[in-house]
């Protein structure tokens, strides 16, 4: 059993929500199936408000799963991993998050502003965690790719884009073979 969970594993966070001051839904993204239903998450997400929004400590045990949240005006932030992942961890996901976001809407971190740049956070969330797994933790470093990926240029340009860059690696491969 305790082999179970002290082994190592990439995948760090299990979901990442922005509740508003009501703590109703703005944005949320599970990363494996602990609550598989909309209407479990939805109850979930109301438990989680209910127990943090009148508090100031930054982390909470509940329902077998470590929350760390932040509040900012009319926000809530929350990164939840499993019971046994490290908080630091789990924190400086938070961080990186609520950093990003600052920037990007130019330290306006409120429901109308994050509301009207939906796209920027759904970059900067993808480009922080995939899949669970933490990709980045610096700020700039994701403001930046956020601000690269979307300089409207339409999606399919951008797709395509991709699609001749990896062509292009594939071949310089094969012509080094």
């Amino acid at each position: 059993m305790e082999a179970l969970i002290l082994e190592p594993s990439l995948y760090t966070v299990k979901a990442i929500l922005i509740l508003d001051n009501d703590g109703e839904r703005l944005f949320a993204k599970y990363y494996d199936d602990t609550y598989p239903s909309v209407k479990e998450q939805k109850a979930f997400e109301k438990n989680i408000f209910n127990k943090t929004h009148r508090t100031d400590s930054e982390i909470a045990l509940l329902e077998g799963l470590t929350v760390v949240y932040k509040g900012s005006i009319d926000l809530y932030f929350y990164v939840i991993g499993s019971s046994y992942e490290n908080e630091l961890m789990l924190m400086a996901v938070l961080n990186c998050l609520f950093d990003s976001l600052s920037q990007m809407l130019r330290k306006n971190v409120e429901k109308r502003a994050l509301l009207e740049n939906m796209e920027g956070l759904f970059l900067a969330v993808d480009e922080i965690v995939d899949g669970g797994v933490i990709l980045e933790s610096d700020p700039q470093q994701v403001v930046h790719r956020v601000a690269l990926r979307g300089e409207d240029v339409p999606l399919t340009e951008q797709t395509v884009s991709q699609v001749l860059q990896s062509a292009k690696e594939q071949i310089k491969w094969s012509l080094l073979r």
